[in-house]
């Protein structure tokens, strides 16, 4: 995944010369694990300039946090995110990072921050960590997990997606799309689908928004494509009940800043409902989605940003609780 600069340079860049501006190189931190991290939670609100503003539409502002930890330099660039109802959560970075954890919720039922946090590294097809081989074979960029516990991980670049058995072991490669890739925007969006059977899973395209179906028994197959314009990328998948899918849609440029749209769409295809986040509103490089029961009935989104190991951003874990016709 590209990385996002400091908007600040990035404004400065565009004034003073022509066509696409340069990144700046940022420094790598130093491979530290842990692997048991302990997760500061600083809270966030919808929307700075309105502090008590509740939401927008029907999708309700159910809270959320910057996170840090001061025990690990790792702790950063998380691309997908997977929640369950029992509140634990499956998130990957792309520098080859998995977190485990489980949410911590108010008495409102509210996300106020992570407990039993535990980082350890992606691993590759010879078993060894996919950390220090270099971004083109450590992009980890979506992450998915059968009820069984075997888990999928999609890589950038090095375009491919590794399956990790439940019983251990090194992973081996599971069916892609055979398509051609574009550099870096591939593999983006990743989700278990159990419409299609027991081993099936859906793969989205950053680039271009197509969506394929695949089994870990047979090959892939194109499923549909998500409307992608103004800039928007195809960043996550949900698969919902009802035949509803939920897309996770990014875009970065010097005017708008960071935008993000978290798209529900029904099983004919049609858009349901449409969260935009733009600023004012509390928003960054969003790349990771996950559903769950919400607390209080009905459905919660979790969405949580890749802060590209870079100062000027942040990893954000916010999340809405979804009631169709609430905001009508």
């Amino acid at each position: 995944m590209k990385r996002l600069a400091s908007l600040a340079i990035v404004l400065l860049l565009a004034a003073c010369a022509p066509g696409q501006p340069a990144k700046p190189e940022l420094p790598k931190a130093p491979v530290q694990y842990g692997p048991d991290i302990t997760i500061q939670a600083r809270p966030v609100v919808f929307d700075p300039q309105d502090p008590a503003r509740k939401g927008l539409g029907d999708f309700a502002w159910a809270g959320g946090a910057a996170l840090t930890s001061d025990q690990t330099s790792r702790l950063h660039g998380l691309s997908d995110l997977k929640v369950w109802p029992d509140g634990r959560i499956l998130a990957v970075g792309d520098e080859g990072d998995l977190l485990e954890a489980h949410l911590v919720l108010d008495y409102a039922g509210r996300p106020t921050g992570l407990k039993d946090a535990r980082l350890t590294p992606v691993v590759g097809e010879d078993g060894q960590p996919l950390t220090g081989r270099g971004k083109a074979e450590s992009d980890a960029e979506g992450i998915a997990e059968f009820p069984n516990g075997d888990r999928l991980i999609s890589l950038e670049e090095h375009d491919r997606i590794l399956f990790y058995p439940h019983t251990g072991g090194p992973p081996t490669l599971a069916p892609a799309p055979d398509v051609k890739w574009v550099s870096n925007k591939g593999m983006e969006a990743l989700a278990i689908y159990p419409p299609g059977g027991k081993d099936a899973y859906v793969v989205g395209v950053e680039a271009t928004g197509e969506t394929f179906v695949c089994h870990l028994s047979g090959a892939c197959a194109k499923d549909r494509t998500v409307e992608l314009k103004d800039g928007f990328e195809l960043s996550a998948i949900e698969v919902l009940s009802g035949g509803r899918m939920a897309y996770l849609l990014r875009a970065f440029d010097p005017l708008h800043g960071v935008r993000a749209i978290l798209r529900i769409v029904g099983a004919d295809g049609q858009v349901e409902d449409q969260l935009e986040l733009a600023r004012p509103l509390t928003v960054d490089n969003f790349e990771g989605l996950a559903a769950a029961p919400s607390p209080s009935g009905g459905l919660r989104f979790y969405l949580i940003s890749d802060d590209n190991f870079s100062k000027s951003q942040r990893t954000l874990l916010v999340a809405f609780d979804w009631r169709p016709g609430a905001g009508r």
